[in-house]
Parts: structure tokens; C-alpha cells; sequence
């Protein structure tokens, strides 16, 4: 099945770029381009794309703007952010925008394109550099929740059964869908339906989001 991708970015140069490199996949298919994130939610209705990668900084509406909106959408696509900057802030607020993965454009072209076929597949991709530094900072208390995050992130977890509450920890540890049905002996369907209902109950748009409540919750 070809993966169908929707890119984002002011720079002209920086889109011919990575459409060279993803049309260069077999499975892998640039749909649609734009210059501003305000033809994000147009582009996304006309080509029904299963992965938006969108640039951070960008006149008019950003990335984090257009991961907000295609995050309320019905059946939205997975949204990567693009940027060449790693700033902590930045990475935070991508991720409690909506987005499912946050890409350093200075990442190779295999990474790139690994990247895009695991946001496809409904799971979250971060840089390795990236996602070293957000571990670093949870493990020294830098990522700690504040006080009524923790509490309206514990409310949530809640409402999860004792097996939902097994696969949102299994999530926030980065364990792949195949992964978690080992660990739980379960079918890889049986833990799509499970992390389905995990995200309506935490009103979470995406496994990034339900890994930072579960974070939140005090849960790893």
C-alpha cells in the first residue's frame, strides 16, 4: 500500500528536497505541497493523506497551528513537524498540539522515510536526538507535570479499564503495537481496539498525546 504524504513548508528548496527523497520509495507518494499552513485542512479534504509533514515556523499559520486543526478533524491524518531547531519548548508544544512525531530536517534520508511509514502505521516517530533529550528530562524531574496537569491527567486515567491502563503505560514506554500484543498475548487488532478506546476516554488525538497523560499520571 503506498503512503500517501502531504508537505508543508515556505521553503521552496526544502520541499523539492524531501519530495526527492520520499518519491524516491516505492511506497511512499508526495500528494500535495502548500507554503502555509492555512491550506492544510483544504489539502487534507481534497487528498485524503495518511501522513501531513508540516514546517514549524511558517508565515501566516504554523506548525503547530495546522497540527491543532487537522488534530480536530473526524478521521485526521498522522501530522510530523518538520524544523530545524530541537528547542525542549518546541518539541512540547508539537506534541500537546496534536502532532505525532517531531523531525530534526537535518535527519537522513532513511530516516526520513522509516519515519513516515511508522506514522502510517498509527504510531509515534521522534528523532533519536530528540527523543534522548525528552527521556533525559523525564528521568531527571525536567518534564515534570505541573500540579492540576497531574490531577486532570489522573482523572483521566481513571476512566480506563485495568488492561487500558496496561496498554497506555506499554505506549508511553515507545512499544510498538507488535510489541505490546507479545508482552499482553493478545492479537496486534485486539491492542488497535484497546488504544482506540484509550484515546476517546482521555480525549487524546494521537499515541504521542495518550503517552504524555499517562506520563502525566505518574504512570512511568
Amino acid at each position: 500500500m503506498t503512503v500517501k504524504v502531504i508537505l508543508l513548508d515556505d521553503e521552496e528548496l526544502v520541499r523539492k528536497g524531501i519530495r526527492m527523497i520520499l518519491h524516491a520509495q516505492p511506497d511512499i507518494e508526495v500528494v500535495a505541497e502548500g507554503g502555509d499552513g492555512s491550506v492544510a485542512v483544504d489539502l487534507v479534504a481534497e487528498h485524503r493523506p495518511d501522513v501531513v509533514l508540516t514546517d514549524i515556523q511558517m508565515p501566516g499559520v504554523d506548525g503547530l497551528e495546522v497540527a491543532r486543526r487537522l488534530a480536530a478533524l473526524p478521521d485526521p491524518p498522522a501530522v510530523a513537524v518538520l524544523t530545524t531547531f530541537d528547542v525542549d519548548e518546541y518539541v512540547y508544544a508539537a506534541l500537546q498540539s496534536g502532532a505525532a512525531g517531531f523531525l530534526l530536517k537535518d535527519s537522513s534520508p532513511r530516516e526520513l522515510a522509516d519515519a513516515v511509514r511508522v506514522l502510517a502505521r498509527g504510531e509515534a516517530m521522534l528523532s533519536p536526538s530528540i527523543t534522548t533529550k525528552l527521556l533525559a528530562a523525564f528521568a531527571t524531574g525536567a518534564g515534570a507535570p505541573r500540579a492540576e496537569a497531574q490531577v486532570r491527567a489522573r482523572s483521566r486515567m481513571a476512566e480506563l479499564t485495568a488492561r487500558e491502563r496496561e496498554v497506555a503505560v506499554a505506549v508511553a514506554q515507545g512499544r510498538s503495537n507488535s510489541e505490546i500484543a507479545g508482552d499482553l498475548l493478545v492479537s496486534q487488532s485486539t491492542v488497535k481496539v484497546h488504544l482506540s478506546r484509550i484515546m476517546t476516554k482521555l480525549d487524546a488525538a494521537n499515541r504521542t498525546q495518550v503517552a504524555l497523560i499517562t506520563h502525566d499520571a505518574g504512570l512511568t
